[in-house]
């Protein structure tokens, strides 16, 4: 069984970038975003509503522990690369909080985690296997499936951030940094990207916005800048929102 996962995990087409595959994938969840929060909003009853939503979120955080479960089996678990030390792994982890729970504090963060850093991610994905291979589907949810779940969330479970929500998560966000600084140090891996730019499952560069942002470790501190402003557009429709409520 080792031999055929590890097999399996190793054997695929690559994926090409804006290729047909990651056309096609945005295409999908562009709809799915659409559609989906919409039609729980207008279809479903509550009861409904949170078991639709309860199901996303474990399948944002299933798909997670579903690569490290089969990296283990494989016997291709490294301590340097699968921990949830990156800030997608970690939302995918938090979400059922948000789904299940409908927590505020866990909401706040991720909304502002998930409409800046999943979105460059959408743009410029870091995988390498093509559809239909698991690596595949796995970056999908765990990254636009995190956007849908937000989505579900703002919509459906009328959840709003605030100004104060943009200032924790930008807290959060730091302290999520500080903590892995530790982690790579000791491991000497490369976490949050802190020590390199991003790379692929084959140890590729993969073009992302930090190429933009200067030499290590300069982008780190770029990005913090970034980051901020990244955050602060993604409230820009939560305020239209709120001031049309108001008036």
């Amino acid at each position: 069984m080792r031999e055929s996962v590890h097999r399996y995990l190793n054997t695929f087409e690559p994926f090409e970038l804006f290729g047909s595959d990651h056309v096609w994938a945005l295409v999908i969840s562009l709809g799915l975003f659409i559609a989906v929060p919409f039609l729980a909003k207008k279809k479903l009853n509550p009861s409904q509503q949170n078991r639709l939503g309860a199901a996303i979120g474990f399948l944002v955080m299933a798909q997670y522990i579903a690569w490290v479960t089969l990296e283990i089996i494989a016997g291709s678990f490294d301590i340097k690369l699968h921990l949830p030390f990156h800030l997608c792994r970690f939302a995918n982890l938090m979400i059922p909080m948000v789904m299940l729970k409908q927590n505020f504090r866990a909401y706040e963060v991720l909304y502002f985690w998930g409409f800046s850093g999943m979105i460059q991610a959408a743009i410029t994905p870091d995988i390498s296997q093509a559809f239909p291979h698991f690596h595949f589907f796995r970056f999908w949810l765990g990254h636009n499936g995190l956007i849908l779940a937000l989505l579900y969330a703002t919509v459906v479970y009328e959840m709003r951030p605030t100004l104060d929500s943009l200032k924790r998560a930008f807290i959060a966000l730091n302290i999520f940094f500080l903590a892995s600084i530790p982690v790579n140090l000791i491991l000497d891996a490369n976490y949050f990207w802190i020590c390199g730019k991003p790379v692929n499952d084959l140890g590729q560069h993969v073009p992302s916005l930090l190429d933009y942002m200067g030499p290590w470790p300069w982008y780190i501190l770029t990005a913090e800048f970034v980051a901020l402003v990244h955050f602060a557009l993604a409230y820009v429709p939560i305020h239209f929102i709120t001031k049309r409520k108001v008036s």
